[in-house]
């Protein structure tokens, strides 16, 4: 996928005062003017050399909540027309597509795309996030799981405004992302932005949605160790 890949952050899925473990010594402060191109290329590159450990890292990881907390907005009757965006190498849009419902993967990474159109026998678009060209008015809903922190705080408005469009009116969008105290740069070879709570409720509201709801996972530990924000967002209607 674009800008990083679906689950991108397995490896920080516990956190230590507010931060992934691990991250606070190793993300490096963000630079005053950011080159895009190589934040796409590097993300993009890690996944793509580590595409089989990913997939088999992740595998068994259970999002079951986070898929019924986005297909339980959906107004109408399915199935729907579903992104998954940032599919990685395929284990959620299989899920979509044993459920019944017309889903297509979109990632940046070159193997992912081949490996998620093997593994569900969906249609997958390989787009870098940051140079979307997506349809408008197509989805029912959009899974953003794990996706959308590798995009940079300044590009954030626009990415979010295309998603916003690619949805149906009424359409559902549901994200989640290890959230943190504002702060973005490198972890390694990947790009990531770590937002608190108000300040991504701002963003997305700005965008066009009204929240639906939100929550933080794994779901059962302290809030200390959960490391992950998820979101449940609606398109205005027009």
């Amino acid at each position: 996928m674009p800008l990083g890949i679906v689950h991108a952050a397995a490896g920080l899925s516990l956190r230590k005062n507010g931060w992934p473990f691990g991250l606070r010594k190793r993300l490096m402060s963000i630079p005053e003017r950011l080159d895009l191109d190589r934040i796409s290329a590097l993300t993009v590159r890690h996944y793509n050399q580590r595409a089989e450990e990913f997939r088999e890292g992740t595998r068994d990881h259970d999002v079951r909540q986070n898929i019924d907390a986005l297909l339980r907005h959906i107004a109408g009757e399915p199935p729907f027309t579903l992104l998954d965006f940032g599919c990685g190498p395929g284990r959620d849009l299989k899920s979509f597509a044993r459920l019944g419902h017309l889903a297509i993967g979109l990632d940046g990474a070159e193997r992912f795309v081949h490996m998620a159109g093997l593994e569900s026998g969906c249609e997958v678009w390989q787009q870098d996030f940051l140079k979307l060209d997506l349809p408008d008015a197509r989805f029912d809903g959009v899974f953003a799981n794990a996706s959308l922190f590798h995009v940079p705080s300044q590009e954030l408005p626009r990415v979010l405004r295309q998603l916003h469009a690619t949805l149906k009116p009424g359409g559902v969008l549901f994200s989640s992302n290890p959230h943190g105290a504002n702060v973005e740069g490198w972890n390694g070879e990947r790009y990531g932005a770590y937002h608190d709570l108000e300040t991504w409720r701002s963003r997305v509201a700005e965008a066009g949605f009204v929240e639906l709801e939100h929550y933080y996972r794994p779901a059962g530990l302290p809030r200390e160790q959960q490391a992950w924000l998820a979101s449940v967002w609606r398109r205005s209607l027009p």
